[in-house]
């Protein structure tokens, strides 16, 4: 229903001079679309308030609804008298508009509060349209957009997450922001994750891995008390980077969350120390960025020391999780075997800390642009790591931008995972064998066929010589038959 709408903000912003990649495409996208749920928001609120007899105050009043701006009516159609077009909506937007919505975040009573979400995207946001016109074009056809429906919604959120994908694929900053999500769906259905359990994620990106916890628990039968829960006190995230949260923000709406608990700051500037019981979730589900290469100070943070951002993430994750609590996070493989000392005291202590009863290793091509291999780490809080599950993904062919994962590809891990049966993909490694001076963990199937032995060079070369003398015989009977 809503494709052609899409298609045509897209060709609209292929026009706009200030909108340069796919990452811009998202972001400008993101505040027209954020705006217009909340006005949506807003008629539905004043509706119910209306029913129960009770006066509404709007979280967005007077010139700044979005129907004072940017689709003022008039017997059910564009008052072209009334709506801002050319400079005049640019000057609106930049000096007016964007200003008194970033000074929510200061007027909000808390963090947790819609206005301050509201708050802190507009803090962060810059509109980088120049063409008044072209942007006047996109209202219009935003307008035409519905939130007020779960099913409009689900569309809305499936074409939002096409987008997303596109803007990973795009380039190397936006892949930080992209998960596959088969790859969310599997680790999900193995954590398995209960309603009344919170869930989290400190380096939540575009929110992929909520959003889909969100698929995964919502049905149609939820009591009200357990929608309540959902939507107030299931999904926690925290996201460093301003692009990111905006989209995360907006992805969790579109898929029903109203006012999502995510919180713009860097996780790894909270000293893993100082986290108490009321800090700790049930679930941990992450994805956290590789590489990064943090300061000192923040490397004071932890009890093992290193620049190596998903190390220090991965530390966090172990003392945010309650006891009793499930894990998985995505890793690069290299974590399973370096050497050096933060390695492999990080080794011992996930497997000392936390029982590590699975990992998933994943092919080369899994992340669409990332050069590493990444494997994904599943344990539960409490008990030390008595056995390890290894699972080797082989969807049998090369993936990539036009052959990527799919949920038929992990059918095979999940159904093995319930009883972590060992066969030809998979095998189990006791941790009393384990070498207690390095922990080293490295992918080695056991099970996996031993590979055909090379031919020799004097093999390959007869080979060679006769497939040449049976080209010849074959040419001179052709030329027999001319």
């Amino acid at each position: 229903m809503y494709e052609n709408t899409f298609n045509k903000i897209e060709k609209d912003l292929r026009a706009e001079e200030g909108i340069a990649n796919e990452l811009d495409y998202v972001e400008q996208t993101s505040w027209v679309l954020f705006l217009k749920y909340l006005d949506d928001l807003e008629s539905e609120r004043r509706d119910r308030a209306e029913l129960d007899g009770k006066p509404y105050a709007p979280i967005i009043g007077g010139r700044y609804q979005w129907g004072e701006w940017a689709a003022p009516k008039k017997d059910g159609q564009l008052d072209q008298n009334k709506a801002l077009i050319g400079d005049d909506l640019i000057t609106f937007i930049d000096r007016e508009l964007f200003p008194h919505l970033a000074s929510f975040r200061q007027s909000a009573t808390g963090p947790q509060t819609i206005e301050y979400k509201i708050g802190e995207i507009f803090t962060e946001l810059r509109s980088k349209f120049r063409s008044g016109y072209i942007l006047r074009d996109i209202l219009e056809a935003v307008d035409g957009l519905s939130f007020n429906t779960q099913a409009e919604r689900h569309e809305l959120s499936e074409l939002y997450e096409t987008r997303i994908r596109r803007m990973g694929n795009a380039g190397r900053n936006g892949g930080e922001y992209y998960t596959p999500r088969p790859l969310i769906r599997a680790m999900i259905k193995v954590v398995s994750p209960k309603i009344g359990e919170t869930i989290y994620d400190g380096a939540c990106g575009s929110a992929g891995f909520l959003c889909e916890a969100y698929d995964f628990l919502r049905n149609p039968n939820l009591s009200a008390s357990d929608f309540a829960t959902l939507q107030t006190r299931t999904f926690y995230g925290q996201e460093k980077k301003g692009l990111a949260y905006i989209i995360g923000i907006m992805n969790m709406v579109l898929h029903g969350i109203e006012a999502p608990n995510l919180i713009h700051a860097n996780t790894l500037n909270e000293n893993v120390m100082d986290i108490q019981e009321k800090d700790r979730h049930d679930i941990i589900l992450a994805n956290p960025p590789f590489g990064g290469g943090e300061r000192r100070e923040v490397q004071q943070n932890f009890p093992i020391r290193t620049g190596e951002t998903a190390y220090l993430f991965l530390q966090h994750f172990i003392r945010k999780l309650r006891a009793g609590g499930r894990a998985a996070v995505v890793i690069k493989n290299t974590f399973l075997s370096n050497t050096d000392n933060a390695s492999v005291a990080l080794r011992k202590e996930l497997l000392e800390a936390a029982e590590l009863h699975t990992v998933l290793d994943c092919p080369q091509g899994t992340f669409q642009g990332a050069g590493v291999k990444t494997v994904v780490l599943f344990f539960e809080k409490g008990a030390p790591t008595r056995d390890i599950w290894f699972y080797q993904l082989d969807p049998g062919r090369s993936m990539g931008k036009t052959n990527p994962l799919n949920d038929d590809d992990l059918a095979e891990f999940i159904a093995l995972q319930a009883t972590r049966a060992t066969g030809p993909k998979s095998w189990l490694v006791n941790r009393a064998g384990l070498d207690e001076a390095t922990y080293d963990l490295s992918v080695k199937n056991p099970n996996a066929p031993e590979a055909a032995a090379l031919r020799t060079p004097e093999a390959i070369i007869a080979d060679m010589l006769a497939r040449d003398a049976e080209t010849a015989e074959i040419l001179e009977s052709i030329r027999g038959m001319l």
